[in-house]
């Protein structure tokens, strides 16, 4: 059975200085080591260590960003549940302030920190270990000319699991924002919830969040990954080692809002949903989707993309600073293997 770390210097997503000469072993772990030193790199690329500190970095990518934007999220989900009431981002806005006032603005941070945070742990950790995983199984070639398919697959394998996480924390953040009246915080919201549903009630709503986030997640890293790569090819002049590391990171942001646009439109309708059915104590998703309609489900697109836009582009940034900050390996976007080139030059001769 080979290890993770043997599986991970065999993908074609691996970083160059790893690759082993000809002829050496899978053991050999002292020139791994020792070009990981050469290059002032703190760990591996593919081992746990590597693996926790993408992680570290998904907790800070999500959970901050989600906390950050929390007052734009709040009058998104209340124009869902209630459209007549809240009828555009600016109404929202006014409206929320005039009964709650500023601070009413900031309800459900705290479980929309907890719980994207420990999603972010999911999405970005576990998508950097289905990546290589899968990138194993179909080799080398095959990675490279399947390879939206490929982030296609990891990102959507890395969502399931990270939604379990975030499920509980999400309905407690939509009550808490929808229902007024019904906590004015976690720490009220959290034995209320469960008095009224049981285990239930943190966890009905995560059908929908997987309906909502897992088309999300696969449309965040398949189109990030392919609009670097386009970015690199077509419109940055030069290669990327030849770019500073700051520069390099505005186009992992310019990517990542690209991405995010088109996050935004895949993911709204799910997203419509969770909301009308976490704020309607009972509720089913199939009746939640029949109270909203289709044309309902598309309430607050506007400041969806608005939030998820950015939301997405500072996620990659925070992610990918954090990678240069702890000195990750990150490697260039995939080229085509040699031997790849060698067949289709066959081919063409």
């Amino acid at each position: 059975m080979p290890s993770i770390l043997s599986v991970a210097n065999k993908n074609p997503f691996n970083n160059p200085f790893f690759k082993k000469p000809e002829g050496s072993s899978d053991n050999n772990r002292s020139l791994k080591a020792a070009s990981a030193a050469e290059n002032n790199y703190s760990c591996e690329f593919g081992s746990g260590k590597y693996y926790a500190y993408c992680g570290f970095g998904g907790i800070l990518s999500c959970g901050l960003t989600h906390t950050a934007v929390v007052p734009i999220d709040l009058v998104k989900c209340r124009i869902q549940v209630d459209p007549d009431k809240y009828k555009s981002m600016i109404t929202g806005f006014r409206v929320t302030i005039r009964e709650d006032g500023v601070r009413g603005l900031a309800k459900g941070w705290a479980p929309t920190f907890i719980g994207y945070s420990l999603q972010g742990l999911g999405k970005f950790g576990f998508y950097e270990v289905f990546k290589i995983l899968y990138s194993n199984l179909l080799g080398e070639e095959k990675s490279y000319l399947w390879r939206t398919s490929l982030y296609l697959a990891a990102s959507a394998s890395a969502e399931f699991f990270a939604d379990i996480a975030l499920a509980p924390w999400e309905a407690l953040k939509v009550r808490i924002q929808t229902q007024p009246g019904w906590a004015n915080n976690l720490r009220e919201g959290l034995p209320k919830l469960y008095k009224e549903e049981g285990m239930w009630g943190f966890y009905k709503g995560v059908v929908p969040l997987w309906m909502r986030q897992i088309p999300y997640t696969m449309m965040k890293f398949a189109a990030f990954e392919r609009t670097i790569e386009a970015l690199y090819k077509y419109v940055v002049p030069v290669p990327r080692d030849n770019l500073s590391k700051p520069q390099q990171l505005v186009v992992t942001f310019a990517a990542g809002y690209i991405a995010g646009v088109f996050c935004a439109l895949v993911s709204h309708p799910a997203d419509s949903i969770v909301s009308k059915l976490n704020s309607d104590k009972g509720s089913t998703t199939i009746e939640a989707a029949k109270k909203l309609g289709w044309s309902g489900m598309w309430k607050g697109l506007g400041p969806r993309i608005l939030m998820i836009g950015t939301l997405t582009a500072l996620q990659w940034f925070i992610y990918d600073t954090t990678k240069v900050v702890l000195r990750l390996p990150r490697p260039p976007p995939p080229s085509m293997p040699e031997s790849l080139k060698q067949k289709l030059a066959q081919k063409q001769s």
